[in-house]
């Protein structure tokens, strides 16, 4: 996943989840921030961001630029919520992802799929003909080399994992894949002190046989790639 046109600028403030107020060649600039969580151990006064320009193709948007990315000490960390979901789609579609029980080549990869009242990420059936949903969870919270979710409390997500254990009961295979937005991760934990719920839900899914997997990414200030798998803990 490449973004087309990125410029680094200085993060200032974020007046609500939606924008951040930055400073970028000298100047104050409202810009939009791609995710709506909370990520207040990464948005931090004077840190360095890297922002998507839609300058050339601003259309009927409020703000030029779009804050992707942010350094963390001596990593990127990319806060962009849709990014998880192309680089897991990338991945399907080049045959880069290893997923239990499935071959590593898919005749069917289908995006936003209904099933039940939920919609998944994706749909996918192997060349051996299994069939497979997948949620998708973008992580950007760390803790000492440890990767959690959520960093809010999600009753939507435990919604998905619950639906997913359903689906699995009716002959699909199911899996979450968390996809932390950064390298340098020792592994993942559900986040149980923000959202006990959910880890509790995740725990009980992997228990019915939901696979629990989590990668990792590259990332550099215009560009993110899937990784390699870090240990799931729950």
């Amino acid at each position: 996943m490449k973004y087309k046109k990125i410029k680094e600028a200085k993060f200032l403030s974020r007046p609500n989840r939606f924008i951040a107020k930055v400073r970028i060649d000298g100047e104050t600039e409202t810009v939009h921030v791609k995710n709506t969580g909370r990520c207040r151990e990464l948005l931090c006064e004077g840190v360095r961001v890297f922002l998507e320009d839609h300058g050339e193709n601003q259309g009927n948007r409020k703000t030029r630029y779009s804050l992707v990315t942010v350094e963390k000490g001596s990593r990127l960390v990319n806060l962009d919520s849709y990014a998880p979901n192309r680089v897991v789609g990338e991945a399907l579609a080049e045959a880069r992802i290893a997923l239990p029980g499935l071959s590593s080549r898919f005749t069917i990869i289908k995006p936003e799929a209904v099933y039940a009242s939920s919609r998944f990420d994706f749909y996918i059936e192997d060349e051996k003909g299994v069939k497979a949903f997948i949620e998708v969870k973008g992580v950007t919270l760390e803790e000492d080399g440890i990767a959690r979710f959520p960093d809010a409390p999600t009753e939507r997500g435990i919604k998905h994992v619950l639906e997913l254990c359903h689906a699995l009961d009716n002959g699909f295979q199911a899996f979450v894949i968390f996809v932390i937005q950064m390298k340098g991760i020792k592994c993942f934990m559900p986040n149980d002190k923000t959202h006990q719920a959910f880890g509790d839900a995740l725990r009980h899914a992997a228990d019915q046989q939901v696979k629990i997997l989590a990668f990792d990414c590259d990332v550099t200030p215009n560009t993110m790639l899937l990784g390699s798998a870090v240990e799931v803990r729950l």
